[in-house]
């Protein structure tokens, strides 16, 4: 068989871990395993590379991914498809794993029912992606999130301030709320829960006035804060660019309580270097999975973890669809912010 895949949307540490397995996994089969450049783009385009021994051992301790990426949705219009359906039929592929969150597994699912056999495994440092409970690089970005927290902590006393650490969660604030936990951040704010500034500023002068003269606040870029926060759409899927939220928020800590307030955004860190042992070792066994479905000839399945067990599902469970923060679940956790 010759086997195809492809990588979308933003990077992630432990893609290289992905294609790793499924080159090897593939050599052991006999098949062939050719890698799409830059996401949806390269089926749009045509460009694609055979991925050879060297390329994966080369690159497997690598952040990113060594086939390239790019928020090209291959599902935008019916042009579009035809163009994407087109291209791959025209190169002999029988297959086509696409590796990607929620918008490239979307549109995958949609690709897979207009006409392109596509099998899914599950990528995105957001952890937002439905039917499944591991995406690779979240582990890796809230070890990044933890370690930029405690780092933190040590200025924020040094000076007696109070330090921001926005960090990235468009719909969900999985890594906000995981890392700054780890951490041991004092407040955290998601997109899911509406922020309430009282009561963080509330704790913020209670630390203050018992003695604790330093603060480190969590802020997920989509928590909305104000309706002033107005923001252009930059993608195909019809994202915006965030960014900002945490210079808000410190802006209003320092008018109600006084105290020197900086804000600090962590940006692309946390989604870049190599991947932890996690998010290095479940890619190689999710790729197995990939390809005993394939050898199967089952198609339009996304590769997960439920319940602890390696499984599929439907690659239509994750369409349009947004794996939040519970309530209950951030309910809970607040016992934490002290």
């Amino acid at each position: 068989m010759k086997v195809a895949v492809l990588t979308g949307g933003g990077d992630a540490p432990g893609l290289n871990a992905y294609l790793k397995g499924l080159y090897l996994c593939c050599k052991n089969k006999g098949f062939e395993l050719y890698g799409y450049l830059d996401g949806w783009k390269g089926v749009l385009e045509n460009k694609y590379i055979k991925i050879e021994m060297n390329d994966v051992l080369r690159e497997f301790h690598e952040g990113g991914t060594f086939i390239g990426s790019s928020r090209t949705n291959p599902a935008k219009d019916e042009s579009t498809m035809n163009k994407a359906i087109e291209n791959f039929r025209s190169t002999g592929f029988d297959v086509l794993i696409a590796i990607g969150g929620e918008d490239t597994i979307g549109a995958s699912s949609k690709m897979h029912k207009a006409g392109i056999p596509v099998v899914g495994l599950p990528k995105t440092i957001d952890y937002d992606l439905e039917g499944t409970e591991f995406t690779v690089g979240f582990n890796t970005a809230i070890n990044i999130v933890m370690d930029s927290v405690e780092k933190l902590i040590s200025t924020a006393k040094s000076h007696k301030r109070v330090l921001v650490l926005e960090v990235m969660g468009r719909h969900a604030g999985w890594i906000a709320l995981y890392g700054g936990l780890a951490g041991g951040a004092n407040y955290i704010l998601i997109p899911e829960v509406e922020a309430d500034m009282n009561d963080l500023v509330n704790l913020i002068k209670q630390r203050y006035e018992r003695g604790d003269k330093y603060a480190v606040i969590v802020v997920a870029e989509g928590v909305k804060i104000s309706d002033s926060q107005k923001y252009e759409v930059v993608d195909e899927y019809g994202h915006v660019k965030l960014g900002g939220v945490g210079e808000l928020v410190a802006k209003i800590i320092e008018d109600h309580t006084k105290i020197t307030t900086r804000a600090v955004n962590l940006g692309h860190i946390q989604r870049g270097g190599p991947a932890t042992s996690y998010d290095r070792v479940i890619p190689l066994l999710l790729a197995q999975k990939a390809m005993e479905l394939i050898e199967n000839r089952t198609y339009g399945k996304l590769v997960c973890i439920r319940n602890g067990e390696v499984g599929a599902v439907d690659l239509y469970v994750a369409e349009g669809k947004t794996k939040k923060v519970p309530l209950e679940l951030y309910e809970k956790m607040k016992i934490y912010f002290a």
